[in-house]
Order: C-alpha cells, then sequence, then structure tokens
C-alpha cells in the first residue's frame, strides 16, 4: 500500500461508481449516498458549496490519522481520503450498514466502489473536519471518550458528532453526544454565556425583499457573532433532544430580555425553525422595545411609502403612509433599529392589533373567578361580584398601567396583580377573604393563558 504521509495523486473521479453515487460534481445524479443528505447541515453546507469548485482542481489527499493501512472502506469527503474499517461503520443499524448490503454493480465497473483510492464512496454536505471528528468519536478509547465530560471538552467537536451521527442514523452515538453537550452548557458558570461576545458588536441584515433565500439575519450577521448559540438549538431542533432545546430555549429567553440583539436572534431562529417556545416570547419583546423598519426596495423616481413602526419604542406602533421621493428618515435611536421582514412585519402587526383588542376587553371585564362555598352562606354574591368589577376599573384606570404601553397586556395584568398583593386584606373591602384569593388566581390564570397565546397572536392574520 502506498506510503500514507504523501499525497494521493490520482485523479479526481468523475464517474457514477457501482452503487450509482455522484462524483463531486454537485450536476451529477443523485446516489444511494446523496440520498442521505437530507439531515440538517448546520453551517457546513454554504462553506461545503463554497469550496467545491476548488476541490474540483485538486488532487484527493489521504487524511493523516483516518487513512488506515488495514481499512476497509475508502470514502471522499470534499476533497479528502479516509480509509476506514466497514465493520465499524456497520454499528448502531447505521445507515452505511444498509449501504454495505447492497448488491454490487455490473462487472464491468472498474472495481467495487470504495475498495480503492481511484474509486472511493462519495459524501456529500460533510466537511473532512466534521467527518474526522465522527470518527474520533468510533476509534476513541474509553479514557479519550472522558474528556467529553470535563470542562476540556471541545464543544465544537460535539457538535459535529452529534450532526454526522444523525445523518447516518447512528442513533446511540448521536444520543451519547447530545447529553455530553447537555453536561456542558449546564456547566456553571454558563460557557456559552463566557464566550458569546456583547450585543454591541453584531450587526444585522435582512433577506432581500425579492430573494429572501439570499441573506439569512442569522448567517449573514449574528451567526458570525453567536456560532455556538445558533449552531446548538439548531441541532437541539434537528435531532429531537428535547431536554437540550429547552435548555437552549431558557438560555436564549434570558438573553433576550435584557438585549434587543437577542430578541431579534431569537425571533429569526423561531421563525426558521418553527420553535413555539421562542416565537411568541420573542416576537413580544422586538414589538414592545425595538423601532421596526421594513428592508423595501426604494425608487427614487416614484413616490414610495416610509413605515417606520414605532418611532418611539414599538409599543406606539405609529405608522406614517406619507409618500416621499425619498429614503426614510433615519430613527432618532439608531441603536434600537431593526429591520424585519415584511413577512415578520406583518406578525408583529398582527401582534399588536390582537393584544390591544385583548386589553380593551380585559378593561371592562375582569377575570372570572368561582366565588368560595362560604361566600353563599355569609355574604351576598352579588355584592362580592360589584365589588370586584370595581377594583378592577379602577386599577385598570390607573396611571401606572396606563404608562405601560397599549399592547403590553402582561405589563398591565402584572401592574394589578402587584397592587392587589400589596393592598392585602383591604383589596376590594367588600369581597369575601376566599374570594379574593380565588380572584388573584384569576389574575394569574389570565396572564398564563396569554403567555402560552402569544405564537398564535403574533401569527399572520388567518393563521389557525
Amino acid at each position: 500500500m502506498a506510503d500514507t504521509n504523501k499525497p494521493n495523486p490520482v485523479a479526481q473521479p468523475s464517474a457514477l461508481g457501482k452503487r450509482g453515487r455522484s462524483s463531486v460534481s454537485p450536476k451529477g445524479p443523485p446516489g444511494k449516498i446523496q440520498q442521505m443528505d437530507t439531515g440538517f447541515d448546520m453551517d457546513t453546507t454554504e462553506s461545503s458549496s463554497l469550496n467545491v469548485e476548488h476541490t474540483q482542481t485538486l488532487a484527493p489527499v489521504r487524511d493523516e490519522v483516518y487513512y488506515m493501512e488495514d481499512g476497509s472502506c475508502i470514502f471522499l469527503v470534499q476533497n479528502t481520503l479516509f480509509n476506514v474499517h466497514r465493520t465499524i461503520l456497520s454499528k448502531d443499524s447505521s445507515s452505511f450498514s444498509t449501504m454495505f448490503s447492497l448488491p454490487q454493480g455490473p462487472s464491468s465497473s472498474p472495481g467495487p466502489e470504495g475498495t480503492s483510492d481511484n474509486n472511493p464512496i462519495i459524501l456529500h454536505g460533510d466537511t473532512p473536519s466534521e467527518f474526522r471528528h465522527f470518527l474520533w468519536a468510533l476509534y476513541a478509547l474509553p479514557p479519550e471518550l472522558r474528556v467529553v465530560t470535563t470542562p476540556s471538552a471541545d464543544l465544537s467537536q460535539l457538535i459535529d458528532i452529534a450532526r454526522v451521527s444523525n445523518k447516518y442514523a447512528f442513533k446511540t452515538l448521536e444520543t451519547w453526544a447530545l447529553d455530553a453537550i447537555q453536561v456542558y452548557v449546564n456547566r456553571k458558570p454558563c460557557p456559552i454565556l463566557l464566550a458569546i461576545p456583547p450585543p454591541a458588536s453584531y450587526t444585522f441584515s435582512v433577506p432581500h425583499p425579492k430573494n429572501p433565500t439570499s441573506t439569512s439575519a442569522v448567517e449573514s450577521g449574528t451567526a458570525a457573532n453567536t456560532d455556538q448559540l445558533t449552531r446548538l438549538i439548531r441541532l437541539a431542533q434537528l435531532c429531537g433532544h428535547q431536554a437540550l432545546l429547552d435548555t437552549m430555549i431558557d438560555l436564549l429567553t434570558q438573553l433576550m430580555t435584557s438585549s434587543l440583539q437577542y430578541a431579534y436572534l431569537a425571533m429569526t431562529l423561531a421563525d426558521e425553525l418553527d420553535i413555539r417556545a421562542l416565537k411568541g416570547a420573542a416576537y413580544l419583546e422586538i414589538m414592545q422595545k425595538a423601532t421596526v423598519v421594513t428592508a423595501v426596495d426604494v425608487d427614487l423616481t416614484k413616490p414610495t411609502i416610509s413605515m417606520p413602526v414605532g418611532g418611539t419604542p414599538f409599543g406606539a406602533f405609529g405608522v406614517s403612509t406619507t409618500a416621499t421621493t425619498t429614503t426614510p428618515t433615519p430613527p432618532r435611536t439608531p441603536e434600537t433599529r431593526i429591520l424585519v421582514t415584511p413577512s415578520q412585519q406583518l406578525r408583529l402587526l398582527s401582534g399588536y392589533y390582537r393584544l390591544t383588542r385583548i386589553w380593551e376587553s380585559l378593561r371592562t371585564t375582569p377575570p372570572p373567578f368561582e366565588h368560595a362555598p362560604s361566600c353563599g352562606a355569609t355574604w351576598h354574591q352579588h355584592g362580592c361580584n360589584q365589588s370586584w368589577v370595581e377594583f378592577w376599573k379602577d386599577k385598570t384606570r390607573g396611571d401606572v398601567v396606563l404608562g405601560k404601553g397599549l399592547a403590553d397586556v402582561l405589563g398591565r395584568l402584572r401592574v394589578i396583580q402587584k397592587d392587589y398583593d400589596r393592598l392585602g386584606s383591604s383589596t376590594a373591602a367588600y369581597m369575601h377573604h376566599d374570594c379574593r384569593i380565588a380572584a388573584r388566581r384569576g389574575i394569574g390564570e389570565c396572564i398564563r393563558k396569554i403567555e402560552e397565546a402569544l405564537p398564535d397572536l403574533f401569527g399572520e392574520p388567518g393563521d389557525g
């Protein structure tokens, strides 16, 4: 066998192998390995597409670690050859086990695919580094594997292992990597928080209105600064690891309450991955605290509509429809200026409208509660109800409540709840004591229901 320390100057394979796999060229027909490449590629797809033209012009090189002299199956990942053992890759009922059981091609083929450098099995959608990390997990000894449970664990390596394991159906290895990630992110202090930069360093961009897939706010700006945070949320969603997903959602929810940049990131990820638990809270933060501007094409030869939403914080929700022949005037506070897509703006408008309608209903009709059994025996329930209604109307007209944004229903309800607790026995003096307790529970239940409904409130008109 050739010297493994020297590049192998074989030509780049271009024909289909015996099992119908395509060459490195993206124009080749899909094959069996390519069909397995339907999983989430994290952030590697873009880099793979950028490098494919360059790698086609270079001769493949053998990996320094995982091109083994006694290997029984040769893979080509981008421009790197790996020679590993079929028995190792066939474990865990993986996709490789299914692939190896397929019949060989016609006898006219240049030998079975994967048996020589000239005819390797070509894997698409991975990078050599990712595949190398995956192989490390398959071949590492127990003392080496224990490092993932220590502070010295390499989070990027674990993410690669989990993603590639998910792609090729190594379920046991995938679960092991995800559990190790869960241990890592739950360390105190949280390594994720220590790694992310201050929000002031972020830069954002939005998809072009005529080509929504051209640019992603996460990919173009935020992901450059919060790569691990976004990759972990995407990975947990891809693999269906609910514990890790809940941990990352809680972390991002905490971050976005103190930073609009994180709220913007959360809103974008919630839309991209359809994460209901993140969507409502993120849109609410943006609506309440940001000046929102829609990215649109401006033709200086025609009148346009300037649509800054908010002016002051979004709660004012002023929408200007004055025709102009110039670009929109920059907001007075550029640090809170958030660019959104037209669909995101529509969801924000819908949420604002629905929340204001909810408040208009609550303003005159307090949350219901069930009277205590003792109320009917010793008190007149009608008088108890009347006392509760009068208290509610008085508090909903208070300066502190009205000082909250018109759509800040949750903020207004929490102010009323706080006053209710502060006043104690003097609250709605003509209510039975047990009914006062039940009424407080009614406020809390109203807050809970609105929080649960936030994702639907910020849905587009017509959404169920």
